[in-house]
């Protein structure tokens, strides 16, 4: 008698869908289209958070702690509603500030994407406002962000001065940061001194160099050539000019002072990093941080099959997005991986050297792009549909040993 296969187990790990779906809407619409095809699935939905959009209220959730709205500096100088989280986890009282929910791509208008104009300046009112909430550890979750400032913004905002050679204060943004002299540390938050700061970056992100943050992502953010060189170049000066006047106070003795140029993570969130790194913020590989307590590896090892997703999966997927944490994460347990995207770009086969298996688009057929960002939900879950019956029909094909068990998705 052939036995009959056991309930299959399907863990569901993806990112958000920028300006669209949260992780936790993503993940939901993925199991609507897993139950379509195999109603009976035991389904693990772990919705993941990379330090953008949705990361404070996502940590919140996960720790029991709540969202505190605020009202701060928006990317363009506007006033924008937006909040930060306190955590629920005992010790000292940790607050997450999601940079992308002051300082965003989001909250930038289309017409008004011009990277060396936007600022970090509401990141750093935020901080001051988890600081006044009793804060003694601050986190802050950098991805999505709308700005290449180098965290210039933030430092103003607890209380730095940046002139220029005439001692006039800077002006936002990182197009003036080519014309910067002197950093003023001295009305910096004193808080700060006695407060532990993370930042949870993509450690492939660098400040300057070939691979400068300005050069990878400020055309994503509508920088011209020019523009973008005009960036690189005040970044390197902001760089030395931090090394120089604001770093040594927050160095500790004995310590080689951080290379604010390429150490990793300081290119992250348009170089916030590296200006966070400045006033003795640590920067850490956001994984080892936002994955914390989720029991991910054991999670992903109890399933038959992930299935993750993004946005865009292209050439920046491997370098350090959810996909392909996932993926390496399940491979290491021979799970295997099917990811689900908004768009293919170029480079997307190199996700199958990091262990997805399959990859696929969800747009059945050429839309607009607002058309598709309203019916993403619709376009997960038919996909995810889709995906399955391929996978149930392929389980049907597959030559049978005599000693072979049928396949969980074998219907």
């Amino acid at each position: 008698m052939t036995p009959r296969p056991r309930t299959p187990r399907i863990a569901i790990a993806p990112s958000g869908f920028k300006e669209s779906l949260s992780a936790a809407r993503v993940a939901e619409a993925i199991a609507a289209g897993v139950r379509r095809v195999v109603p009976d699935a035991e389904l693990d939905l772990i919705p993941l958070v990379d330090g953008g959009e949705g990361t404070a209220e996502a940590l919140a959730l996960a720790s029991g702690g709540r969202l505190v709205r605020a009202t701060a500096t928006g990317p363009v100088g506007d006033p924008v509603p937006t909040h930060f989280a306190l955590l629920g986890d005992p010790g000292a009282l940790t607050a997450v500030v999601e940079m992308a929910a002051v300082a965003g791509l989001s909250l930038v208008p289309p017409d008004r994407r011009h990277p060396g104009a936007t600022t970090t300046y509401g990141v750093g009112e935020l901080i001051r406002a988890a600081l006044d909430a009793g804060a003694r550890r601050v986190l802050v979750g950098c991805g999505d962000s709308g700005t290449s400032d180098g965290g210039a913004g933030a430092l103003q905002a607890l209380g730095a001065r940046l002139t220029d050679r005439h001692g006039r204060e800077l002006r936002p943004g990182g197009g003036a940061l080519h014309e910067l002299e002197h950093i003023d540390p001295a009305g910096l938050d004193p808080r700060l001194a006695r407060t532990e700061l993370l930042v949870a970056c993509n450690p492939y992100n660098v400040l300057c160099g070939k691979r400068g943050v300005a050069r990878v992502f400020g055309p994503q953010k509508g920088a011209t050539p020019a523009e973008v060189e005009l960036l690189s170049a005040g970044l390197e000066r902001l760089a030395a000019v931090l090394a120089r006047d604001v770093a040594p106070a927050f160095t500790p003795p004995g310590r080689e002072p951080l290379d604010l140029r390429t150490a990793p993570g300081t290119g992250a969130s348009g170089g916030l990093g590296a200006g966070l790194a400045a006033v003795g913020a640590r920067l850490l590989p956001r994984y080892d941080v936002l994955l914390d307590g989720l029991d991910l590896d054991a999670r992903l090892a109890r399933a038959d099959v992930v299935i993750t997703a993004e946005g865009a999966l292209d050439h920046q997927t491997v370098r350090g997005k959810i996909p392909a944490e996932v993926a390496r994460r399940a491979r290491d347990a021979g799970v295997p991986v099917l990811a689900l995207a908004g768009t293919i770009g170029p480079g997307a086969q190199d996700v199958r050297e990091v262990g997805v298996d399959a990859y696929s688009a969800i747009l059945p057929a050429p839309m607009t792009l607002v058309e598709a960002i309203g019916r993403s939900g619709e376009l997960l879950a038919d996909a995810t549909e889709r995906a399955m019956r391929i996978m149930a029909l392929g389980t049907r094909l597959a030559p049978l040993h005599p000693a072979h068990r049928p396949h969980p998705l074998a219907a």
